[in-house]
This record gives structure tokens, sequence and C-alpha cells, in this order.
């Protein structure tokens, strides 16, 4: 990985405001704890990013562990969003949105699995896992720790880049300095439209993505139907029973979700 190279790319976004102060380090046990440690000890500032090429102790939604071998983007990028800390569940939402967005625009056709995994081929390419620290009713730190298969091995349910775009020669010159200058645009374009003035439009956006949309899914032993997302973030699922339709909504990390159909 090329970490002028990353620079580069970055510069010539003039839409970023962030100087970004780049580390990359060969092993690390958690990016997202390798920055919070430089935030405390050295003061580190919105802008600072951490990779490692391999990671011993990764972890993914409600504490999994995510598996960080070799070829595979770690990544996490400090950002100051200055939001309500009622706003949480919407910064994950738009950070994972930005970077399906930005992937998209490289005609990736990325999707979102509720809240924050990113969907390729109807199998996981990635997710993120986003760290607050909450003053006064304001969140005014966040660790945006971003996981994406680009050429490490994955399982059967997994996706890498590398070999999806093999078969569409297009896309074989997409590095991943390209990757992870697409997922740091995502990370910043994401958490800035969530603001009270731009948060609707943005829940729009993310439900046209949403991969689960429309499809049924079993949750406590019932047959539900995933109709969307509500302005705080929750999964909305409608019941269907022998009258009507009741939607229920869930909150982020009650249950995961699973496909029937």
């Amino acid at each position: 990985m090329d970490r002028q190279k990353i620079l580069d790319i970055l510069a010539e976004d003039r839409s970023l405001d962030l100087e970004f102060n780049l580390h990359i380090f060969e092993n690390l046990t958690s990016t997202n704890d390798k920055l919070s440690q430089l935030i405390d000890r050295d003061n580190a500032q919105s802008g600072t990013i951490v990779i490692a090429k391999t990671q011993t102790a990764g972890r993914g939604q409600q504490g999994k562990k995510w598996d960080s071998e070799l070829g595979g983007l770690y990544l996490s990028l400090a950002i100051s969003p200055d939001l309500p800390a009622t706003n949480v569940h919407q910064l994950t939402l738009g950070i994972v949105w930005g970077i399906a967005h930005q992937l998209r625009l490289k005609d990736i056709p990325v999707s979102i699995k509720w809240p924050n995994d990113l969907m390729l081929a109807d199998r996981k390419l990635g997710g993120i896992l986003t760290q607050t620290k909450v003053s006064q009713g304001k969140i005014y730190q966040a660790i945006v720790g971003v996981g994406i298969n680009y050429a490490n091995p994955v399982g059967s349910n997994a996706i890498n880049l590398v070999t999806y775009n093999d078969d569409r020669p297009n896309y074989r010159n997409f590095s991943i300095e390209m990757l992870t200058s697409c997922t740091i645009r995502g990370i910043i374009s994401g958490y800035k439209r969530c603001t009270p003035a731009t948060i609707d439009s943005l829940l729009l956006d993310y439900l046209e993505l949403l991969h689960a949309r429309g499809r049924s899914t079993i949750v406590n032993g019932k047959l539900g139907t995933v109709l969307g997302i509500s302005p705080q973030g929750e999964l909305r699922i409608g019941f269907a029973n022998t009258t009507e339709v009741i939607e229920t909504y869930f909150a982020p990390g009650t249950f995961t979700l699973g496909y029937e159909g």
C-alpha cells in the first residue's frame, strides 16, 4: 500500500476540508484501538487515519471478531461530527451510505445490509464500526473503523473486490489505494449529511441502497417483510395478521438481519 499515492488521490478532491495525517502499520490488534491511543496520548486530531495491513483483534458489529488477513483494507478515521448524541445511529447510516455511494460512483454496485454492512453480489463485502464520545448531549468525537475485503481470503458468504473485478476487465485497475480514498471520501461525505437540513434526503438515499427492502425475514419466530427505516435508523418490519399489517421498529443491535426469500 502506497501512502503517498493515497494522499495524492485525496488531494485531488477539493471538497474534502480535512488535513489528513495517515499512519500505516504492518500489524495491529485493532485500528480503532490504535487511533484511540493516538488521540489520548498524542492529541491526534480529526483527519487522523490509521491503516493496518493485518489485525489480530479486529471487531465488527456487536463485538464480533472481524477476520483481518493480509490483503484487506482495515482503516480507522477520526472525525469531529458535532451532532446531537441522539443522532448516533444516523451517523452510522450516513457513513455506510457514503462509502457505498463512492464505490457505486466507480461502477461497483454495492448495496447496504442494515445497519452497517456493505454487500456486493449478495455477499458481504465489508462493514463499519463507529465509536463515539459525547459531552453535554453532543457527539464531539468519533472513530470510524472500516473493514473491506479487497484481496484477502474470504468465506463462502463474503466476497472480495479483486475476485469480483477479475470477471470485469474495466475494473481490474481498481487499486487498494483507490479503495482507501473512496472509503475516506465516503466517511466524510456521509457524516456531513447527518444534519437536520439533510437527514431526510440521506435516509431516502440509504433506503434506495437497502439490500433487504421488500424481502422476508424472521424475527422471534415470526415472518415479516422489511419495509424500510425510520428517521432514527430503526428497521421497519411489517408483520401480517388476518386483517392487517402491523409495523414494528427495531433499533440497531437488537437482532441480526437474515433473509428468508
